[in-house]
């Protein structure tokens, strides 16, 4: 865009230039002609306001556009857990359980997502867990529920959103989490090593979230 910018001023001289040079040079002959066509000149120009005028009422105008349905919304929350659903062709849109987490302070700092996975799978559930940017990804992200013990989980990539994890959770960790209080998600940030970072995540509501949640099919 620069490039294109700096260009600009020299191709509006060259115009300049190029009609100056046309202007001179046909001078004379403008001015010999110039009382016999001044009145058709009048009525063309008449002429083409008023098409001027016709085309800004009808086809110039911007009638709109509808606005496309998001493609997800929230069907439904049960306690601390919002029902996150994707519109598709399916019968019934696929649903996910959802929880927005957020420090002291009340600012956004994680997403914890869930949903179950068909029945023969090693785990029973899976969730995607962002975290913030800055992250140290070789410390990984540690979950425990209500101070029992953790487990720690790698992180799969990084986005300009955050960094991800993708989590499989056995029936024993489902069980934790109904029966629980809450959960910490422990991360450490790159630029303190030696510090850790605990996110809340509650579990109010979870188990009649879990028992609404769509079954991934892939």
């Amino acid at each position: 865009m620069p490039k294109l910018l700096s260009t600009l001023p020299l191709v509006v001289l060259l115009s300049m230039g190029t009609a100056l040079t046309a202007q001179d040079d046909t001078a004379e002959q403008t001015e010999a002609t110039e009382a016999e066509t001044a009145p058709a000149t009048e009525e063309t120009s008449e002429a083409a306001e008023s098409g001027a005028v016709e085309n800004t009422e009808g086809e110039a105008l911007d009638m709109g556009r509808e606005v496309q349905d998001e493609s997800t919304y929230i069907k439904e929350e049960h306690g601390d857990w919002q029902m996150k659903c994707f519109r598709s062709e399916a019968e019934e849109d696929p649903c996910q359980m959802y929880q927005l987490l957020r420090e002291d302070a009340g600012n956004p700092v994680a997403e914890f997502s869930l949903f179950r996975l068909p029945e023969g799978s090693q785990a029973v559930a899976g969730a995607t867990i962002v975290v913030p940017l800055g992250t140290l990804l070789s410390e990984e992200l540690k979950i425990s529920v209500d101070g029992g013990k953790a487990k720690t989980y790698p992180f799969r990539f990084c986005s300009m959103v955050g960094c991800f994890a993708q989590v499989g959770l056995t029936q024993a960790d489902v069980d934790a989490f109904k029966a629980g209080a809450a959960a910490n998600l422990q991360i450490v940030p790159a630029q303190a090593p030696d510090q850790t970072v605990d996110i809340k995540a509650s579990l109010s509501g979870f188990t009649a979230a879990y028992d609404n949640v769509s079954v991934a099919q892939n």
